[in-house]
This record gives structure tokens, sequence and C-alpha cells, in this order.
């Protein structure tokens, strides 16, 4: 079975451990890839990264995009979103559909 965690700062990250998710608080770029790196060795499938931490680890990002497992979901962070993550869904919403459903 997989597991599912959470990478990114403590504060937004913090209220993922009370409903199980195991959670992995980082400062900086070296220790996301690092964290993202493990948990995907570990069998986690899922794994959630705000999108301040996620802008500076494209290329961690984009490798995992490649793979079936695991999956990187992109999320706000305490500080607000960056669009990031709304982006990536409308790309792919519209690549499945054929147009983007969401636009005005």
């Amino acid at each position: 079975m997989y597991k599912i965690g959470a990478v990114g700062d403590k504060d937004s990250i913090l209220a993922f451990k009370s409903i199980g998710i195991d959670v992995y608080p980082v400062l900086d770029a070296r220790q996301a890839r690092e964290a993202i790196d493990s948990m995907a060795d570990d069998s986690y499938g899922l794994i959630f990264v705000t999108e301040q931490i996620a802008k500076d680890i494209e290329e961690t990002i984009q490798r995992y995009k490649k793979k079936l497992v695991p999956a990187i979901i992109l999320i706000p962070s305490n500080q607000g979103s960056l669009g990031i993550g709304m982006s990536e869904i409308n790309k792919n919403v519209e690549k499945a559909v054929g147009s983007n459903i969401f636009a005005n």
C-alpha cells in the first residue's frame, strides 16, 4: 500500500499530520529535493508539495511527472497561492478533455 506525504514549510504542512499524512518540513530547495527523492524510494504514492517550494525545484517536479508513482500535487502554502497548481490542473484538464472547460 502506498503512503501519503507533504513537503513544505512547517507552518503550511503541519495540519496534514492531524489527518495521518506524513509531513516533511523543509527550509530550502536542497532539503525538498532530498525529501521527495527519499519519499519516492519509500513507497509514497502521493506527495503534496507547497507551491513556494515547488517553484525552486522545477526539475525534480518535472522528473516525477514523467512517472506514474508518486503523484506530485502542488498546493498553496499559508502565504497564499502562486497559481502554479491551478495552472497545472488546467493544462491536464485541457489535455484530457480537448479544451479548457475552466476558461471564462
